[in-house]
């Protein structure tokens, strides 16, 4: 299990705690916190807990991918994402996990407006999520409800299949991530969990909304373009697809 965490030094003991037994391993992936962060994970005493440092602040994007990395090093089979906010309740984690070892997903991303508890999530995160998704929707074709929710599990396969050190390293970074496993025909797979909002403050601001959109487009538009230059004859040129086309 991979757990991206930037200043939660008041939340991650609790989220750590709240960690199944049955999970062998967690990477907590510290994004040069200034706050106590580190210590407290330390002060958790768990055998499974290894805890990563970056020197500098890279994004929760890039936290991710060192954990990624780290457990693929170690040879776990199935990667899983829980933020160090206790936002994701760790009763919907078998339901999560269960495609990916099944072999019917690739990625099993979590779906909070599929849940019964749906309407616990504050209004404008709600708005802003399920456009964000209807956008991501559109420039991936892939059938993603939540695009979101970071709350997900992730095949080692699928994993080493991807260019995980281009992925965004900032807010933003679950779109990427999609466009590059539709990129790959990877399977993705929506699972319902429960939206947690309690005395947890959101970091997301609506800048955040329109730098994501904007990275949505610039993918989508990139992925055509690859697609174009597939699609071209073997014999023509780069050039020669670049030229203008020759006045009669």
């Amino acid at each position: 299990m991979v757990v991206p965490a930037f200043m939660e030094e008041r939340l991650i003991a609790r989220m750590l705690r709240r960690i199944p037994a049955w999970v062998d391993a967690v990477y907590v992936v510290d994004d040069a916190s200034t706050d106590s962060t580190p210590e407290v994970v330390r002060g958790v005493r768990d055998a499974r807990i290894h805890l990563i440092s970056h020197r500098t602040n890279r994004g929760v994007g890039a936290a991710i991918v060192s954990g990624y990395r780290q457990a693929l090093v170690e040879h776990a089979e199935v990667l899983v994402v829980m933020a160090g906010d206790d936002q994701m309740d760790p009763n919907d984690l078998p339901a999560l996990v269960a495609p990916v070892v099944g072999g019917s997903a690739d990625y099993a991303k979590g779906n909070r407006f599929r849940h019964a508890n749906a309407r616990d999530m504050p209004w404008a995160r709600s708005v802003a999520g399920r456009l964000l998704s209807l956008l991501t929707r559109a420039a991936t074709r892939l059938p993603v409800g939540d695009s979101q929710c970071g709350y997900t599990a992730l095949s080692a396969r699928a994993a080493r299949r991807l260019p995980l050190q281009r992925l965004w390293p900032r807010f933003g970074y679950p779109n990427d991530l999609l466009a590059m496993l539709a990129e790959q025909s990877l399977k993705v797979l929506d699972v319902p969990v429960r939206p947690v909002y309690a005395d947890e403050t959101s970091r997301v601001r609506a800048w955040h909304v329109l730098s994501i959109g904007a990275l949505i487009l610039h993918r989508y538009w990139r992925s055509r373009r690859a697609a174009a230059w597939r699609e071209l004859p073997a014999h023509q040129s780069r050039q020669e697809a670049e030229l203008p086309p020759r006045a009669p």
